[in-house]
């Protein structure tokens, strides 16, 4: 059974299956007509098609201007990210491209780097 929680006001969205987190990626999402796509950047579970529902959009890239228009929520793409969603090739391209990924790889880092400082810490009392 899938169960939805969200907080009033709509930013954090916690996937339960029997107590587990659900697989939950980023990717694109398609619109527009024939030989005219447009795509919404959204979180969606992992086991649902490609037009099924998503439990967030966090952006939109339009491959038909030139260049291509890439829009991405950096706080939302962040936070999924941090959450531990998985991004597609294509939508892992799109957020090196607005520099997302590297601030994320940054802030991995940086928490990785604070971690080790406190175990050291702790470790010299």
């Amino acid at each position: 059974m899938s169960l939805f929680l969200t907080d009033h006001s709509l930013r954090i969205i916690i996937l339960l299956n029997g107590g587990e987190a659900l697989p939950v990626s980023i990717r694109l999402k398609r619109f527009g007509r024939k030989k005219r796509p447009f795509y919404r950047v959204v979180v969606a579970d992992s086991r649902d098609p490609r037009q099924g529902n998503s439990v967030e959009d966090i952006g939109f890239y339009n491959p038909l201007i030139d260049p291509a228009e890439i829009q991405i929520n950096e706080d939302k793409a962040l936070k999924w990210l941090k959450d531990g969603a998985k991004p597609t090739d294509t939508v892992k391209s799109l957020l090196s491209k607005t520099g997302i990924m590297q601030k994320f790889h940054e802030q991995k880092q940086s928490g990785k780097i604070e971690e080790n400082t406190q175990e050291e810490a702790s470790g010299s009392e």
